[in-house]
């Protein structure tokens, strides 16, 4: 017979053991090509794995190796320490909208997902040179619980060892046409008529936020939330974006609606001005207002290298809002921030 207490004792090691095996677990492998000749032959697979007991449904998050969207997913080095530069795209994402729009992997305990990546679609091995090269996924997952709340995975990484030589001159990306009047690429009507409309509103978000800026020379409550503590050289940043980005009409872009990716927004090839690809959350959204159409118009802008070349440090207005208060020096290169100073919803003085 145990006493109570080494009854107590080997139950509470019971439960503890319970606990660690159903935990979850994720493990995330590279595989491909030994060599290529040529970066255009560079396409590796990227598999995840469900190494837990328990079922997962993994976010589709464009910066995610579950994604087909050429972001800048991996990182990559070769025995001198050098990476290609990145040449791919930048999007607007909503991690909490993507979940409540079902845009995840449902994995079951051992179940694994693949996803093939031509890594010359976004990256440029050119000033890096021909040579070995490491290749390793982003391994950073956010999880939905059933009730679209999100946790924070870190998978197991197992990289890939590739030889590149030959053309290392990335994949051209689709161009633009700078005109008068918007061009659709693969739009229905009504997806143009929703366009103009949220170009007209985006214009005017753009003039606002620039008139703004430009009668504000301290700190505000608007300022601060968005870009965090004031400086004068950090106020001329967000100027000089806004300024560019109201300089050239909205309804002059390109829009291209074939991007079927459901949790995405948009997203845009920093240097192909003025073109912007709408995926389905676009859609979903609002005209105007957090997160709204004319908002991602804003931010996918941003992104542009001739309007500042904003980047995508975090996503949404909690993050954005911490990143101002911790990071006003990123914060002023991050898109959303520049989103939502715009939208300033709630208003803000």
């Amino acid at each position: 017979m145990f006493s109570s207490s080494v009854r107590t004792a080997l139950f509470a090691l019971a439960a503890s053991a319970v606990a660690v095996s159903a935990a979850p677990g994720l493990s995330l492998k590279v595989t491909g090509p030994s060599a290529v000749n040529g970066v255009s032959n560079l396409k590796v697979s990227a598999t995840l794995t469900n190494t837990g007991d328990e079922t997962l449904k993994v976010l589709n998050d464009p910066l995610s190796p579950l994604s087909t969207i050429p972001a800048n997913t991996f990182a990559i080095t070769n025995a001198d320490g050098a990476s290609p530069s990145f040449a791919g795209v930048k999007a607007k994402f909503v991690p909490q909208r993507a979940a409540e729009l079902g845009s995840y992997v449902t994995l079951a305990p051992g179940e694994s997902k693949t996803v093939e990546h031509d890594l010359s679609e976004a990256y440029d091995f050119s000033a890096s040179g021909e040579g070995s090269y490491d290749v390793e996924a982003r391994n950073v997952f956010q999880i939905v619980q059933d009730d679209n709340k999100l946790d924070t995975i870190y998978a197991s990484a197992e990289a890939h060892t590739a030889e590149v030589v030959g053309s290392l001159t990335p994949r051209a990306a689709p161009t633009g046409h700078m005109g008068k009047r918007a061009t659709f690429r693969s739009c229905s009507s009504t997806q143009q008529s929703q366009l103009n409309a949220a170009a007209t509103s985006a214009q005017t978000y753009a003039a606002n936020a620039l008139s703004y800026a430009n009668s504000h020379t301290s700190a505000t409550t608007r300022y601060t939330t968005w870009f965090g503590a004031y400086t004068a050289a950090r106020h001329t940043t967000i100027t000089s974006h806004y300024s560019n980005i109201s300089g050239y009409s909205f309804s002059s872009y390109t829009f291209d609606c074939t991007c079927t990716d459901a949790g995405t927004y948009a997203y845009v090839y920093p240097d192909t001005f003025p073109v912007v690809y709408l995926c389905g959350a676009f859609w979903q959204a609002p005209v105007t207002g957090t997160d709204s159409r004319a908002g991602t118009l804003i931010h996918e802008s941003s992104h542009f290298t001739r309007n500042g070349g904003t980047e995508d440090y975090v996503y949404g207005q909690s993050g954005a809002r911490s990143l101002a208060s911790s990071n006003p020096a990123n914060a002023v290169f991050n898109a959303d921030n520049h989103e939502y100073f715009a939208e300033n919803n709630p208003a803000q003085s």
